[in-house]
């Protein structure tokens, strides 16, 4: 059997949707963008255009619930199916968006710029239990206005797994969505086999910015999945107790279900977020914090119940480097993630309030990943199970090192992490340099980055991609890209 964990009963999910339905139809939600109040008003919400506000209705919430898929699948540059988010499947992506890359060499934060960028699709796209990559990285060797659009170029360029991404603008939308298109082709294809996930964020408290709401209808409007990210902060921007913030963040996460969905009914989504409890010692909103991880987890129960497949920032570590600190919190979060279902896990390789990447913490983090999926695999009897044969030879040979059995089950039973986890003895360790955790998980980023192959996109997708990249670059000030190699 799969081990689970569960944090919420039945009759307090439903009453936590009960009160937050029961909220967005008493005190609505605010949605700066007038197309989005039109379209609430015509399928009978209650409009106020000059403040911006909505009272949503219980019908257009049951419709919109019902009109959003239970499930979808994404694909990889080349059409390979990768992820089915759907029942309890897990899969790990990467943190996105962070405006710092932790320096091994100098063991210091900095700004990155694109060659960082570049080394982490090479390594991201390597790292086996990693199924998704994510626009991670904000370099900062190109315009503001383009890095949006810059950063899933460069994703697409040089990676073949499918990306979690997002804008902070309305313009960069539409090169990112043209960008999909160089690769799929066509607008049907892109809809058949989507490529990303767009993060669309609401802010807390109940309101849609007009740059958010707008690009949720653009990805509503080509199929392009989005996933949800509330982010109420429990004890500053939501209610203190953790049932009070999951009802903050269901009405939050609702009224963007309804939106997506009158713009387009069937548009794919994932029932996710960012929330955190607010550390009132430090001012400081702790994503390793166990009661951020129980609310990540128990939100999660509230999608499943809504049948909806769903999302998580967990994973990940509000540490400075890749300490203790940071093993426990990004263990911690990705075993109860795994263990809770949450179909997209989003934050290995992650620190500092989701401000800061690892590349070396990023190849640990993979190393948790494929320990969790063991975990989560159970302990089931096979058809080899312990029987008196087995017993017989182990009693008569002293051990079972070479037997049938052993080498039939093995690879299946135990889990053998990389190089960068130590099980060696103390002597063996010593011989081969007695090497830290830190040193060899930089050992392993420069193998990867010595063994990158060039990723499975044709020639002429390359080219196209190029092309529109250089395009949009212009039009925003900058004459030519940074190197790209």
């Amino acid at each position: 059997m799969r081990p689970t964990i569960r944090f919420l009963a039945d009759e307090l999910i439903r009453k936590i949707v009960s009160e937050a339905t029961h909220i967005l139809c008493t005190l609505g939600v605010e949605v700066h963008n007038e197309t989005v109040l039109v379209m609430l008003a015509d399928h009978g919400c209650q409009i106020n255009i000059e403040k911006s506000h909505a009272v949503l209705t219980d019908d257009i919430i049951d419709k919109a619930l019902k009109a959003s898929p239970a499930s979808f699948t994404l694909y990889d540059v080349t059409g390979e199916q990768t992820h089915d988010f759907s029942g309890s499947n897990v899969y790990f992506t990467p943190g996105s968006t962070a405006l710092h890359i932790l320096d091994s060499q100098a063991t210091k934060m900095r700004k990155p710029v694109t060659a960082d960028y570049i080394n982490f699709v090479k390594v991201a796209d390597q790292l086996e239990h990693i199924a998704s990559t994510s626009t991670a990285l904000i370099p900062t060797d190109v315009p503001e206005r383009v890095s949006d659009s810059y950063r899933l170029f460069l994703s697409l360029l040089y990676g073949n797994k499918p990306v979690v991404t997002g804008a902070f603008t309305i313009e960069s939308f539409n090169v990112m969505k043209d960008f999909q298109l160089a690769i799929r082709q066509s607008s049907k294809a892109l809809k058949q086999k989507p490529l990303t996930v767009f993060s669309c964020c609401p802010t807390s408290p109940l309101k849609w910015s007009h740059v958010t709401s707008q690009n949720l209808l653009d990805c509503a409007r080509h199929f392009i999945p989005v996933e949800f990210v509330a982010m109420p902060l429990s004890g500053f921007m939501a209610p203190v107790t953790l049932t009070g913030t999951l009802v903050q963040h269901t009405a939050e996460t609702l009224s963007g279900v309804v939106i997506s969905q009158i713009a387009n009914p069937g548009t794919p989504i994932l029932y996710g977020g960012s929330p955190a409890v607010f550390d009132i010692r430090h001012e400081t909103t702790p994503m390793g914090a166990i009661e951020t991880m129980m609310v990540d987890c128990a939100y999660n129960e509230i999608g499943k119940y809504l049948h909806l497949p769903t999302q998580a920032y967990i994973a990940l570590s509000d540490s400075k480097q890749l300490d203790a600190q940071a093993g426990l919190e990004s263990g911690i979060g990705a075993a109860l993630a795994a263990l809770s279902g949450i179909n997209n896990i989003s934050g290995p390789g992650m620190l500092d309030f989701e401000s800061c990447l690892s590349l070396e913490k990023l190849i640990v983090d993979n190393e948790i990943c494929g320990m969790v999926y063991r975990l989560i695999d159970g302990i089931e009897p096979t058809e080899g199970f312990a029987t008196l044969e087995v017993f017989r030879e182990l009693l008569e040979e002293g051990h079972l090192l070479i037997s049938d059995h052993t080498r039939r089950y093995l690879a299946k039973e135990h889990f053998f992490p990389g190089p960068v986890i130590d099980r060696a003895n103390r002597a063996r360790w010593e011989r081969e340099g007695a090497l830290t955790l830190g040193q060899r998980a930089h050992r392993e980023v420069e193998r990867l980055l010595g063994d990158y192959e060039p990723s499975d996109l044709p020639e002429h997708a390359k080219k196209e991609l190029v092309k529109l990249m250089t395009g949009e670059a212009r039009r925003h000030g900058q004459d030519s890209l940074p190197p790209l190699a």
